[in-house]
């Protein structure tokens, strides 16, 4: 099975403790995304006197999400967490092992997206750690003959079942607040169906139209709202790889805008490289609408603005 660039995440160790995730995009690792969460929680929980749960996340979109369902009673950690940064490159360091050691909840995306999750955590030495994997969570599978689309926190559906995995798992590290943590997944899971609702009138409104993407980042979202992705497959498998696209592939996916055969550029912004750059370039020559995408939070929102927000550019794109 070929194995895409997301799961190139390997662990190096120096001496004992040192970890790092080899590079595998295009930009650079500034060291600086291991900080706390500063998320605000959904609710105040009842005001029990012990200690916070402590909360590992491979990425800030996680972090957010077990923020809004542990509020105050939650400590959260987030690995990944730059807006500016290729997640693919991202350089785990001591202070991930130190958090990790320390967690008692683990929240992974899987797939092959993260692995240094698992491997960091064997090296810790936490076994206790109960460990939630978003992508087996999800119930998503590679289909038949394809490769697995793990970015499944564009599945709304998906991050609902998340949510409540992750207010069944708090509850059990403080059984004292699990009936707030229940009413917070709940609430959570509420602000999601606005979501829904909206992908829902893009398919109505524009069901069946085509766009054209650089990864698959996306996808779970497009098709949610009945978009048909025709880029070639093997452009996208090419790109998230990290593997050079075929000459032919890269004039049939050009093909696509400079004949306008697409309503719309859905690409990741967080990873660029000379033949994105030209998919980019051809879409912008032809007047295709771009709805740039990440992996990450952007700096200043939470889970339910930026995906919302995401999905309006989608939306005023198919407008357009």
């Amino acid at each position: 099975m070929r194995i895409p660039r997301s799961r190139h995440l390997a662990v190096l160790i120096s001496g004992a403790s040192l970890l790092a995730v080899a590079a595998c995009g295009s930009s650079s690792d500034d060291g600086g995304s291991s900080g706390k969460d500063d998320a605000k929680p959904a609710a105040k929980t009842g005001g029990g006197s012990s200690a916070p749960v402590t909360v590992a996340a491979s990425t800030n979109v996680y972090g957010d999400i077990v923020k809004k369902v542990g509020g105050d009673r939650v400590e959260v950690t987030s690995f990944i967490s730059d807006p500016d940064q290729d997640p693919h490159s991202y350089e785990a360091d001591t202070r991930n092992q130190l958090a990790l050691s320390k967690a008692a909840l683990v929240v992974e995306n899987g797939g092959g997206y993260d692995d240094f999750m698992d491997r960091m955590l064997k090296s810790a030495g936490n076994s206790s750690a109960e460990v939630l994997n978003a992508v087996k969570i999800s119930g998503r599978t590679a289909p038949p003959g394809g490769e697995l689309n793990e970015h499944v926190w564009y599945d709304l559906p998906a991050v609902a079942k998340i949510a409540d995995r992750i207010a069944e798992a708090l509850g059990k590290a403080a059984p004292d607040d699990a009936d707030t943590f229940d009413a917070n997944a709940e609430k959570f899971e509420a602000a999601l169906k606005p979501l829904e609702d909206k992908e829902a009138a893009i398919k109505k409104a524009h069901g069946g139209e085509a766009v054209g993407i650089t990864e698959p980042v996306p996808l779970y979202m497009t098709e949610a709202a009945g978009l048909v992705n025709k880029t070639p497959e093997d452009f996208s498998e090419a790109i998230e790889e990290g593997d050079d696209v075929s000459p032919k592939v890269l004039r049939d996916t050009l093909a696509l805008y400079q004949g306008k055969k697409v309503e719309a550029l859905v690409y990741n912004s967080q990873t660029s490289g000379p033949q994105t750059e030209k998919v980019a370039d051809a879409a912008k020559s032809a007047g295709v609408p771009e709805v740039p995408v990440t992996e990450t939070l952007p700096q200043g929102k939470d889970y339910l603005a930026w995906m919302g927000g995401t999905i309006d550019s989608l939306a005023d794109a198919l407008g357009k």
